[in-house]
Order: structure tokens, then sequence, then C-alpha cells
């Protein structure tokens, strides 16, 4: 089977060949151990959108600049008819800091409104297209929806203190902004599910001690069964990026209608073991994120967490090791070899304990 092959199989809850290693395309610097990965079964997780966003009457620019302190940045400014907003973002490696996001105090609602009303979405799939057709069966290339609109406005809109200060003292306008970003992802739903994408993640990075289980279930669980139906319907596959604590969400995630759990992380670095959430999740595809921590251990280390990694899963269907989170500096060549060759040697059978 082909990397690719592997990942789709084990996506749809089959046994592949052995268990699915990926990486994500920015944490997979190109070079000789990078080939020499993708030689021997690797997958590379290639996450492109299949939309674009397009705006009416509101105007979006982006600077790139470098500040007095010598650090980049990246200046969005939204013009609205009803006011202008503006963020401010620090590129960080793989990821970026937000410095400044767009809501500031409650004057900035009525621009956040004009700006969500205003946009819509236009397929992309050529370029789409092109990217499976290039890397080919080297490479499972992956669609996104994005945030669910609860997660929009705690980590893109407002922030946490902020969206903490909002709903303890504004909750009715933060409401009406929720409900106007619950009909502008359902622009999205069809846009994806048309597309040639064969999954598609929805969301993700949900803190429990942030929302807590009630505000989960009520507030973002029933936008991925609403998204999950559609894709469905279009044979896609949906899955979530649950990367923190889940024990207090397993429940909800084991009624919801996503197919796989992606990027979950296992113990030692959260709440929950990888047994226990097969045990949680029987009906679900489990890909982890092998644990952070644990990169910063010895070969031997990583090599017998692995085991017990695949111990756990066994029989070995529906799972896949990933990783999402960049690791140590230095680490990732010996590290990912480690990973793989213990996944090609002892992941072809079924692992029992």
């Amino acid at each position: 089977m082909t990397p690719r092959q592997r990942v789709e199989a084990a996506l749809r809850r089959e046994m592949p060949d052995v268990v699915p290693f990926t990486v994500y395309e920015c944490m997979l610097p190109k070079s000789e151990m990078e080939r020499q990965l993708r030689n021997q079964g690797l997958c590379i997780v290639e996450r492109r959108s299949v939309f674009k966003v397009v705006y009416k009457e509101v105007k979006v620019e982006r600077i790139h600049y470098t500040d007095e302190d010598g650090q980049e940045r990246i200046r969005t400014t939204v013009r609205t008819p009803a006011g202008t907003l503006t963020a401010v973002d620090r590129p960080a490696g793989f990821t970026s800091w937000h410095e400044k996001r767009l809501f500031s105090s409650p004057d900035d609602y009525e621009a956040l409104e004009w700006m969500i009303q205003d946009r819509h979405y236009e397929p992309n799939y050529e370029e789409f297209a092109e990217a499976q057709d290039l890397l080919g069966g080297d490479a499972l290339v992956r669609a996104s929806i994005g945030y669910s609109p609860l997660q929009e406005i705690i980590y893109n809109l407002m922030g946490l203190e902020q969206f903490a200060i909002q709903w303890a003292e504004n909750r009715d306008r933060l409401m009406r902004l929720y409900h106007l970003l619950t009909e502008d992802r359902r622009k999205i739903y069809q846009v994806v599910a048309e597309s040639p994408a064969f999954a598609v993640n929805y969301c993700g990075n949900v803190s429990p001690e942030v929302v807590g289980r009630e505000r989960f279930e009520r507030l973002i669980l029933p936008h991925y069964d609403e998204a999950a139906e559609i894709l469905h319907e279009r044979g896609k596959l949906i899955g979530v990026h649950f990367d923190a604590n889940t024990r207090l969400l397993a429940p909800g995630i084991a009624r919801s209608k996503i197919d796989y759990v992606e990027a979950f992380t296992p113990y030692p670095d959260t709440d929950m073991t990888v047994a226990e959430a097969r045990a949680a999740w029987p009906e679900k595809v489990l890909w982890i994120n092998f644990p952070s921590s644990v990169h910063l251990q010895s070969l031997e280390a990583i090599e017998d967490m692995t085991r017990q990694i695949l111990r756990e899963a066994a029989p070995g269907n529906g799972f896949l090791i990933g990783i999402t989170e960049d690791p140590p500096a230095g680490r990732w060549q010996q590290n990912y070899r480690a990973i793989l060759q213990v996944c090609n040697a002892e992941g072809r059978t079924p692992i029992r304990t």
C-alpha cells in the first residue's frame, strides 16, 4: 500500500498493512532524511483549503512589516460600513501569536457583524485537486472548514479574556454574534461537501477548562453533527482536532457524528490514555498526536512509547499515529525514524496486551 492508501484505509476503519505514521506538511523539512522517511512509508498530511473567502462591501488589507524590535508582524485591517477593525499577529515558526484581535470592546460588535454577514465562500477545487495529483501516494491532502462559531469567537475574534468578560456582562450581544457565525458556517458546508477532498477537519483546540461540558454539548457539538450530515451525503469523512484534555468531553464526542478524532494527545500529556480513548470511542477512528513530552526523552523511550501505544490501540484498525505539534529543534529526524521503524516492524499484525 502507498502511504496515502494506508491513511485512507485507516480512516475508513479498515486494517491497513501497517499502522500509518503521518506528519503535517510544515513539520517535515525538505531534506535527505525527509526523502528516506517517505520511502519507508511516512505519509505527509498536506492541509489545503477548498474555498476562497470573498467580500462584497467589506475591504480586508494585510500588511507584513518588521517592528522596532526586529520582529515580523502582520497587521490585518477590516473596513466595514460600521467601522474599522484591526488585528496584529506575530508569526512564530509553525504558528503565530495573536497580539491584538479584531474585537477590542463592545463598540466593535457592529463592525464584526457587518464583516460576517458580508463574506461568502467560493469553490477553490482546482488548486486542491492539483495538489492531490502532484503528491500522489505520498500524501493525504486534507480540507478544513475552520473553527465552529464559539471557538471562532474565543480563538480568533476576542481571545479568552474578552470572551470571559463578554460572556459575563454582554451575553446577549455575544450570542447574536454566535448565531451570525452559525449562518456563516452553513455557507461553507456544501462547498466543502462538493469538493474533491476525502477527509475534512472541522474545528478543534477545544479546552474543557474553558468551555466546560455544558457549553461544549450545547454550543459546539451540534455544529459537528450538522456538518457531518451534509458531508456524509457526499461520501466525505469529518474529524475534529482534539489535542487537549478530553475526559470531560468524551461522552459528547462518542455521541457525535464525526468519523475520526484527530490530534488526540495521550497520557502523559493529557488526561486519557490511548486505551481509554479506544474504549470511550469504539465507533471512531483514533488519529493521535505522538505525545510531545516524550520527544525530549531517549530514542529507547520513544520506541517503548510507540510500542505501548500500538498495544493499547490493538487490534489496530481505525488507528493512526501522527505528528501535529512541532518537536524540539534538532530531534525530528531521529525521533520520526524511531516511531516509523516501530510502526513498520510491529504495526504489521495486531498487537495484543
